[in-house]
């Protein structure tokens, strides 16, 4: 069997509009701590991360406490798109229609696609491995819909502030046989 278990980030600082480099706030820092403390006895063998900051802060300090690298993989970066005062609409329209996007963002199809593809390859390299891969939560939420399609729009939002926030997958030959979600704040 092989486990995943997908860290969607702390809480991040949205001053940063720069979503590659946007760090964690003070809270978001101390509250990785929550997620080390989670991982501590998982016998975790490899990490993976989105190539963003704030994926790579949460779990930073587990990894270092372990001694094991992170490894970035491209396409498990965030989904494309403008930060919008009034995020809500949109995202309900989108998941909709997953193919409905603005000129310049991804259509969460293409966000799923891409993760679910990098996916496949984790799980075909490392089988029978306990993994952990830092993640963000529109990313997430579209792992947990290809599994599961009655994950929608209403528990996309319940999870829209837990952060940090894990989602435990569990893999035999077969395909996936458990998902596990986790709160550490509550």
């Amino acid at each position: 069997m092989t486990t995943i278990y997908f860290i969607r980030h702390a809480e991040s600082d949205f001053n940063v509009l720069d979503d590659r480099t946007r760090p964690l706030t003070i809270k978001g820092t101390a509250d990785s701590v929550l997620v080390t403390d989670f991982l501590h006895d998982k016998k975790i063998d490899i990490i993976f991360s989105s190539p963003y900051r704030r994926a790579i802060d949460t779990i930073s300090g587990f990894a270092d406490s372990i001694r094991l690298p992170i490894h970035l993989i491209e396409d498990f970066r965030e989904c494309q798109r403008a930060l919008l005062d009034d995020w809500r609409p949109y995202a309900e329209m989108q998941w909709t229609d997953f193919s409905y996007k603005r000129s310049d963002d991804e259509c969460l199809a293409t966000v799923q696609e891409r993760n679910i593809a990098a996916l496949k390859d984790v799980l075909s390299e490392h089988e029978n491995k306990n993994i952990v891969i830092g993640t963000h939560g529109i990313a997430l939420s579209t792992i947990i819909n290809y599994f599961d399609n009655n994950f929608g729009f209403n528990d996309f939002l319940d999870m829209v502030f837990l952060n940090p926030w894990v989602v435990k997958m569990c893999f035999d030959e077969h395909g996936i046989i458990e998902i596990e979600k986790i709160d550490l704040i509550y």
